[in-house]
Formats: C-alpha cells, structure tokens, sequence
C-alpha cells in the first residue's frame, strides 16, 4: 500500500470558497497520483456523505470522507484556508481541511483514518502545528506520523521538517524515535485502540505511573481494572470512622454520535487525556459506526462511575444501571472533560451506597462465551424488553378486576360506550387497555430476541415472527423461536456478498424484505403449528395442576426465583409465569402466585435476619437490610443481591430454601394472581390472600433462620460492638 498522504496531497494554500469547491480541489490532487479514477463519481459520493450529516468539527476543522467504488487505495488528503470555509461546525467555518477517501466496501480502513484522525484533533499541539507549518513535506510528516525523506541540508525546509517533526513527538510524550517502517508503525494513524486495551493503559497511569513521567506504558493483563479494591486492613466503607481509600477513583465511560465517527473517538481521547491528568482508572467503549466492543462485565462492575457523552442512545445501557452517571452530549465529552470527571467525582462521593459490585449472574455474554451462553443473552435481552408491558398491561388488568369484577371482560369497547361518572366504564378502560399492552407480549419478546442477536436489523422480522405466533396460536413459546428464527436470518443475510450498487439499501429495504420472508415461511409452514400444539399441551397441563404436582412446581418455581436473585433463571421462571397470564387459566394463576411469593422472599429473609441479629452484619449490609423491606415487599428479588455478592455460599443456599418452601406452600393453598408485579400491594387480588401472606411469612422465616444459623458457625462477627453480657 502507498503512504496515506504525500507532499502531493497536501495544499497549503487552499483557494476554494466553499465546501464543494474545496473537496474537488484536493480530490483532483488525489486523481492525479491515480488514486481517484472518476472525479466527478467520486465528488457525487462525497457530496452524498455530506447530505447525511455535516463534516464540521469545533475548532476550524472539516472532514469531509466518503467509502467509493472510484477510490482504489485509502488517501487522505489535506488543504489549508486562509478565507476558512464553511462545513457546518456550530463555532463556525474551517480553515483545517481533510479529505478522506477509502475504497467501496473498506469499512475497517475507512473507519480506522477516521477515529484515529479524529483522536488527534483532540490535540492542541497537534492543530497548532498544522496550522504554522510551512513546507507540505511537513504536514505530511505529521499527519503521517512517519518521517519523510529529509530535503539537502542548505534547504530551509529541512529545519522546518525537523521541527514540526519534534512537535509531533512531544504529542505523545516521549523523544522522536527514528522513522517507522511502514505505516503500521505510524504513531498519528495507528487504528484505534480497543476499550479493554485504554483500560489496561490507564490501569497503569494511574496504579503503576513509572518513574519516568513521560516513558510509555506497558500493556497490563485484563483483570487489572477489575481487581478489586483493597486495602491494608479490612473496613466498613459506610463506616464514618472509615480512613479514605488509597484506590485511585475508576470510571467507565460511552462516547457516540450519529456518524459514529468523529466525534465518538474526540470525546474518547478527550476523556482519556482527562482521566489520566486526574490520576483516575479509565475504560472507554466506543459506539461508532462499525460496531463497538463492549467493555468488560468485571470492569464495569469495578467502576466507581460512568460517564455517557452521547447524541445517540446508549446501547445496552442496563449494564451500567446502580451507577452514578453523568449524561452529556458528545460535545460535552470533547470540550469539557474534566468538568464532567469532576462533577462524576462529586456525585459519586455524595451517594456512595448506590453504588454496588455486579453479582456473578450479572454479567453478560461476551464474545467468545459459547453458544449455550450467548442463547441465555439473547433470550434474557427479549424478556428484558418484554417486562414493561408485562407490569403496565397486568397491573391495569389488575385494577380492572379490583375495581369492576372478573365479569369485566366482556364489558363492551370503551370507544363506543363509555360513561364518565361509571366505575364500571374506568374498570373496562382499564382492562382494555392492559389487553392492548399484553398483545404486544409476544411481538416485544421476539423482536428484541432477534435484536439482541443481530442488532437493529432484526426488529423487523421478530417482530413480524411474534405477530406471526401469535395469529398461529403459538403464543409465548412461538415468540421465543420466532425471535431466533429472525436473528439466525438476519445474521445469514449479512454474510452474503452483495454488488456494491446493492449495499446502501441493504439495511432499509434488503435485509427486512428477505429476512421477513424468510421467518413468515418458517413460522406459517413449518414450525408453527408444532408449536402451536406444544402451547396447547402446556396450557392443558397447567389447567389440570393440582395435588402433589402443583407442589412440585412449587417447590421448582421457588427454587429458580431464589438462586441467581433476578438473573437468568429467575428470569426464566418469571417469564414463564408471565406467559401464561397472556391466556389465563386456574392453572397458570396459580404459577404466577407462586413466582411472586417466593421471589419476595429473599429480601425479605436478609432484611429480618439483618434485625433479628444484626451483630452478623456489617453496618453497610444492616443498612441495606433496611432497603431490603421495602424491595422486598415490592417484589424486587435483586434487594438481596448486596448480601449474595459479599456472602454467597450462606445467603444462597437459605435463600432458595426459603423460596422453594413458599413456592410450595402457595401451590398447596391454591392460590392465584392475575396481576404480574406489585408484591404486596395487589394482595387483594390474590385467591387465598391471608394463606399467600402465610406462605411468604414461613418461607421468610426459614431463610432468615438459616442465614443467622450459617454466619454463626464458626465465622466472626463483622459488625459486632462490644456489648455486656
């Protein structure tokens, strides 16, 4: 491959009065070293890329880029103008200007001059140093970071080569080395790194800083970030009394905007630069344009804060949920970053106890986890998204009953009947509106399977497969297949070359139109009816409950809600709950009474044993136990997690006994639910209401008996003050 830019590339003197003309300008530079076959083509791709969204930056710079079939090898280009030209930055026009063309179908190339041009204009030396260089040798050196070939002795643009040179060394800190072999060993354009590597460079700025301020940093291993915090003797971190930690302040942060591109990487350095003058441990995920890796489950829950400098949604952002946050826009990340880390700091000190370690069940599937795992992510993404039309549509059926009866459902539509002054009116709009949130049950749950497995492609036909499930009866478990239908077809649709004519209406027009096809086929001729009569069979099963079996189920139930404490499988249990309300019987009733008992149970259990003996306790987990009334109460099992993190082999195992002994209990009195949330306060919509309240207060007291028994054998107490006898 030729060098990236050339002399040739570069004008110093840049004539154009406009954006169009300048981009012809250096592309016919580009065309006259052969690297732009058709001028007028690829000024038509340009000009497109420039219809989608302005190339301006804040502080005088304009990157107009474009990918096209006219380019034959990645070139960038570089102008300089003095009447400054306008590329729709909000501080106004350029006078830096920089045309990057890679070819049709070079995404990894195009994107990578791109981030990592766009990581250098965070730099005020480096735009100081464009702007007073005087030789296109120079720039050129710079912008390619490799040393060109040095004019005669006698020539002035030798010492001006020599400095511009040395400017661009100091960027980085260190003495100018000798030249690099190849661009690959280009400091200026080197791709960009990945989060986990900024982490593990950070990591060491900030634990291990060498003795030598300015001597470069040696990769560390992945774990680094996410050690945990130690300290020479153990403490009460919500104790007063407590000494500050030495542990350097660690926060993780998104950078996004709607290119994807430029300002993604700016606010990342940005922000990095930030982080390291302050001392702090730093991770970044960039969101671009080609995708983004995710930072590293551990380093996140290791974090101490988060930092979101975004224009577009943050994707998967429930991973950074318990977190002090600060939510900006990615401009904020490029021009105030240290503001932002300190207003992070200030807050993160002002709240300290919502901040919490991930559990293990946390953490989410990464890459190369296996199938087994990734099938958990993908299903857990659906029901994730399927949960809030779960708790709005139930609870307003809920009140619906509570309000005018079961005989509600057959009230007539409120659109043509409806009386202002009636209850009954109100109880039937109540209920017909939680029946349009429930009807998107499935659609929800299949779609955003498939999202979780190709992304936003998916959406459309998962959400065609779950109508599909739905019009086939194959109901709840037609939309969990449906979804990976759609996500196996998208995923298959992408890896099909296709004519470079083809690939701008891929994404809008080719992958839903196939891909719908695709799923709509299967779910119709093939596996629809199968499963349709594999619900049938299940909701039967559920109808016919009773005796010993309802216990069993109880006791199984109980169990999955109580392991991972709002992970996978209690997830799974949920969810399975909540799919039979979508056509209710006696039978799934009774299953979702079940779930919500013992799903209370756990943070009920560690809020009693944390007041029944709290000597066993710290005085961090004595606090939490005081939360943990009110969540459990409200059937929010996660208001255990605190306990099973710091204690796990003891609060497990009591807390699953508990919930399987409630789980039974309930299945045995018969009770039922209608409503799929709301803990205590829908008890009286329950069938058997004071057996339910039974049920829960045994199994409350079994995981609250043995967590006091398990952290009284042999184990000191944390949190013990001395006390006479």
């Amino acid at each position: 491959m030729s060098e990236l830019i050339t002399a040739e590339l570069v004008d110093l003197g840049l004539s154009a009065g406009t954006k169009e003309a300048a981009a012809r300008s250096l592309a016919e530079r580009m065309a006259a070293l052969g690297r732009v076959t058709d001028l007028d083509g690829f000024l038509a791709d340009v000009a497109a890329r420039e219809a989608q969204m302005p190339t301006g930056l804040d502080g005088g710079i304009g990157i107009p880029h474009c990918r096209s079939a006219h380019v034959t090898e990645p070139t960038l280009a570089f102008g300089r103008s003095a009447a400054r030209i306008d590329f729709g930055a909000p501080d106004g026009p350029a006078d830096l200007i920089f045309l990057i063309a890679a070819p049709d179908g070079a995404d990894s190339d195009h994107l990578t001059i791109l981030s990592s041009l766009a990581r250098q204009l965070t730099r005020q030396e480096f735009t100081d140093a464009l702007r007073s260089a005087d030789s296109a040798e120079a720039v050129a050196a710079l912008i390619r970071g490799d040393e060109p070939a040095l004019p005669d002795p006698g020539d002035p643009a030798a010492e001006e080569v020599a400095e511009v040179l040395a400017a661009s060394e100091a960027l980085a800190g260190r003495a100018a080395p000798e030249a690099p072999a190849d661009l690959a060993d280009a400091e200026v354009l080197a791709p960009p790194e990945a989060p986990e590597v900024l982490a593990d460079r950070e990591t060491l700025a900030a634990s291990e800083v060498p003795a030598d301020p300015v001597a470069p940093l040696v990769p560390a291993s992945p774990d680094t970030l996410a050690a945990p915090k130690t300290s020479a003797t153990p403490t009460d971190p919500t104790d007063p009394a407590t000494p500050e930690s030495s542990e350097p302040f660690r926060i993780v942060a998104v950078t996004s905007c709607p290119t994807g591109i430029a300002h993604t990487y700016m606010a990342a350095e940005a922000l990095e630069q930030a982080a390291r003058a302050a001392g702090v441990v730093f991770a970044v995920e960039t969101q671009g344009s080609a995708g983004f890796t995710k930072l590293d489950a551990r380093t996140i829950a290791a974090a101490d804060g988060v930092i979101f400098a975004h224009d577009v949604e943050v994707r998967e952002r429930a991973r950074f949920a318990g977190k002090p946050t600060v939510d900006v826009g990615v401009k904020a990340g490029v021009n105030r970053p240290a503001e932002l880390i300190a207003e992070l700091r200030e807050m993160a000190a002002a709240a300290p106890a919502t901040v919490r370690a991930a559990a293990p069940m946390d953490t989410a599937a990464a890459p190369e986890d296996g199938f087994a795992t990734r099938l958990r992510t993908w299903l857990m993404t659906g029901v994730s998204y399927m949960v809030p039309f779960v708790a709005a549509g139930g609870l307003l059926i809920a009140l619906a009953f509570a309000i005018g009866g079961y005989q509600i459902d057959k009230a007539p539509s409120v659109a043509a009947h409806f009386a202002w002054t009636e209850s009954a009116s109100w109880a039937a709009l109540f209920f017909q509106t939680g029946g349009a949130a429930f009807a998107f049950l499935v659609p929800v749950l299949a779609g955003y399977i498939a999202y979780g497995m190709a992304d936003r492609p998916g959406l459309v036909p998962g959400f065609v497969g779950g109508s599909i499930a739905l019009t086939v009866n194959a109901g709840f478990l037609g939309g969990l297949i449906a979804g990976l239908l759609a996500g196996g077809a998208v995923l298959a649709v992408q890896r099909v070359g296709v004519p470079p004519v083809l690939r701008g209406i891929m994404p809008v027009v080719v992958i839903p139109l196939i891909s719908s096809a695709v799923v709509g086929f299967l779910m119709f001729l093939v596996v629809g009816k199968p499963v349709a009569s594999l619900q049938k069979a299940l909701t039967d099963w559920l109808s016919g409950l009773s005796g010993a079996n309802a216990v069993v189920l109880g006791v199984v139930l109980g169990l999955m809600m109580c392991f991972d404490l709002g992970g996978p499988l209690n997830k799974c249990a949920y969810a399975f709950a909540v799919g039979g309300l979508a056509d209710p019987n006696d039978g799934s009733l009774k299953v979702m009474a079940a779930v919500m008992a013992a799903g209370m149970v756990p943070p009920l259990a560690m809020a009693l044993a944390t007041t029944v003996r709290g000597r066993l306790f710290t005085k961090a987990e004595r606090e939490n136990g005081k939360a943990a009334w009110v969540l459990g109460a409200s059937f929010i099992t996660e208001g255990a997690i605190p306990f099973a993190a710091a204690d796990p082999l003891r609060v497990i195992p009591s807390a699953m006994a508990g919930g399987a002994v409630t789980g039974a209990l309930s299945m045995a009195f018969d009770c039922t639910l209608r409503a799929p949330h709301g803990g205590v306060f829908v008890v009286p919509l329950i069938g058997a209401p004071f057996l339910y309240l039974l049920a829960i207060a045994a199994g409350v007291a079994v995981s609250a008996g043995l967590v006091i028994v398990l952290k009284g054998l042999g184990k000191p107490e944390p949190g013990a003050a001395p006390v006479a006898a």
